[in-house]
């Protein structure tokens, strides 16, 4: 399997996983699903995340993960699944608020953004029972627990 993955920081990267941990967890997700994958993650701050949720879904203030499939290109850039944004702050906030280590949250939300970039939703409950049932086996592999519990 070839995963290519880029790390981008828009804002500061103290204090957040880095390159090498992120790729791990794009890896994990891909894995079993696609023999070449290419994806960007990137993570920014509170006000480009803000300014991107309001773009392409119309909503105010920033969201926890953002996730923007390449399809149709695959033709010219094979393996091309697309880009997930991750807004830090919320993510952080997040982790404390629900009594979740930081590591385990960052986690969920990239395999989170990669299983929307492999066609995953959960906009149906059928849907949702689905996706997160693959967030939980990948996040188990993964040695974090339970996203849910």
């Amino acid at each position: 399997m070839t995963v290519t993955v880029d790390v981008q920081f828009g804002c500061s990267p103290r204090g957040r996983p880095d390159r090498r941990r992120i790729a791990r967890w794009v890896r994990a997700a891909v894995a079993g699903r696609r023999s070449v994958a290419s994806v960007t993650v990137r993570v920014v701050g509170r006000r480009e995340g803000a300014e991107l949720n309001y773009r392409w879904r119309r909503r105010n203030g920033p969201t926890n993960v953002l996730s923007f499939p390449a399809d149709g290109v695959d033709h010219a850039v094979p393996g091309l699944l697309g880009d997930i944004v991750i807004c830090a702050p919320v993510v952080e906030t997040e982790a404390r608020e629900q009594g979740k280590t930081r590591d385990a949250h960052w986690a969920h939300m990239v395999v989170h953004g990669v299983l929307h970039l492999l066609g995953l939703d959960h906009v149906r409950k059928s849907e949702a029972r689905r996706m997160e049932a693959e967030e939980k086996r990948i996040l188990a592999e993964l040695g974090y627990p339970d996203p849910y519990a």
